[in-house]
């Protein structure tokens, strides 16, 4: 059985299997930053400083976790398509008051 065949779209592109350190990090900064998006467009609210680096660092250290099982689970793919989802959805809801706010004057 060859591990290769069975890596995650992100996991082979990075080649975790031939070059499993830089493949690794390539993978949790891809991870953490799809995070970091979804957390941005779909659930973050203004908060102080300190509060954000705490939100920040948990959420570094849930994305170790699931840089492991994104070597064989698509993780980074449904982040992927979660990120898409929340753009399309802020589009539309931005289209949506701009048109509201055009037909209030």
């Amino acid at each position: 059985m060859d591990v290769k065949e069975h890596l995650s779209f992100f996991a082979a592109l990075y080649k975790v299997g031939d070059n499993p350190e830089a493949g690794m990090w390539l993978l949790y900064l891809t991870i953490f930053a799809l995070s970091v998006l979804v957390y941005k467009l779909g659930f973050a609210k203004k908060l102080p400083i300190l509060k954000s680096a705490v939100i920040y660092t948990f959420l570094a250290l849930g994305c170790t976790v699931l840089t492991f099982l994104g070597i064989f689970l698509p993780v980074a793919e449904g982040l992927v398509v979660a990120a898409l989802v929340l753009i399309i959805y802020k589009i539309r809801l931005y289209q949506s008051k701009k048109q509201e706010a055009n037909s209030n004057l």
